[in-house]
């Protein structure tokens, strides 16, 4: 019989919600204990999901044997502190991105993985798009020369952010540049196989009762050491409305993403993925049924990790390496200024 992983939720929020959505009712799978330092929330947690504790303050369930892995879904400033404290009770962990809110933190949540990983310990960052199929198919497209060389990206991500204070309290931690572009610079590196070597970026605050130097709308031009270009914008406000563009142009054709829920008609056939060849100068549409954000997929990638089976999950030099891109574009985002990106 295959192992039952206990795990460990901590965060009992929204995108807590959605890792256990997709994962209680797995036979593979035991909620151990969820955790919020709102009781009310951990509590509603544990009823809904079957946990068989809760409570407001994690350390006291780290020394459970059997909890495997802890889910780390709180805010950005907490992900340091906590994932130390897992892997010294020796716990594999599912970390939210982004790692940290700064470059400092940064280096060290990595270094801290690093020597987690000495010790025999997996842990994954949540880069949710690696386990999407959708975005896992435009790569092969890529990958296997359907468009030739991959020369330019464009990519937006803004929110119609009904939830405002929600969303006011995550821009207290960082931008929407670095909570939602890290997903966004590590598909263009996984997807080029290049490194973003600079950024170009500006920023404004677009909503009044925003807190000085909150920026909630930012756009980035990035250049890629192989010479190809991205560009990404992303904005949460309440006078935004909601965008998702999603295309990927080479030398030879270009594909563009329209998630199911954005189609005009066909909702029912997935996503749709336009694939351009210019050689024919036809369109072929290849629509693929996907779940946006595949949780238990990707608590599977890490699984894979725990018991030696191969997986494309990226490795934490990867994470780190579009952490550092993320830092640079807020920068020049915050600056209105071109940043070098950190080799270090």
């Amino acid at each position: 019989m295959d192992k039952v992983y206990g795990i460990m939720l901590i965060g009992c929020g929204h995108i807590g919600g959605d890792h256990l959505d997709d994962m209680y009712w797995r036979d593979n799978i035991r909620v151990v204990a969820v955790v919020d330092t709102d009781e009310a929330a951990a509590k509603l947690f544990a009823r809904k999901y079957n946990a068989e504790h809760y409570g407001t303050d994690y350390r006291e369930f780290l020394s459970l044997p059997e909890v495997d892995i802890v889910i780390i879904a709180t805010y950005v400033n907490t992900h340091l502190p906590i994932l130390k404290d897992c892997v010294a009770a020796k716990k594999h962990v599912l970390c939210e991105k982004p790692i940290a809110t700064s470059k400092e933190e940064g280096k060290e949540f990595y270094r801290t993985v690093k020597q987690a990983e000495a010790d025999g310990l997996h842990v994954l960052i949540a880069y949710i798009l690696r386990h999407n199929a959708t975005y896992n198919k435009m790569r092969e497209l890529i990958w296997n020369g359907e468009i030739g060389e991959l020369r330019v990206a464009r990519m937006s991500q803004n929110h119609h952010a009904l939830n405002w204070p929600r969303y006011k309290r995550l821009l207290h931690d960082c931008s929407p540049i670095l909570d939602c572009g890290v997903h966004y610079m590590d598909i263009v590196q996984w997807f080029t196989g290049s490194k973003v070597v600079e950024v170009m970026g500006n920023g404004v605050t677009v909503d009044e009762d925003l807190e000085p130097g909150m920026v909630n709308y930012g756009m980035i031009v990035m250049r890629l050491q192989n010479g190809a270009m991205a560009y990404y914008e992303a904005g949460w406000g309440q006078t935004f409305s909601s965008a998702n563009v999603k295309e990927f142009i080479g030398t030879k054709g270009r594909i563009r993403l329209t998630m199911n829920q954005q189609r005009a008609t066909d909702t029912e056939m997935g996503d749709c993925i336009e694939l351009f060849r210019l050689e024919t100068g036809q369109t072929e549409i290849i629509n693929v049924q996907c779940k946006y954000k595949p949780m238990y997929a990707q608590l599977c990638a890490l699984i894979d990790l725990i018991e030696n089976r191969p997986t494309h999950a990226p490795d934490i030099e990867q994470a780190y390496s579009a952490f550092k891109v993320a830092v640079a574009a807020d920068r020049a985002v915050r600056e209105s200024a071109f940043v070098y990106v950190d080799d270090d």
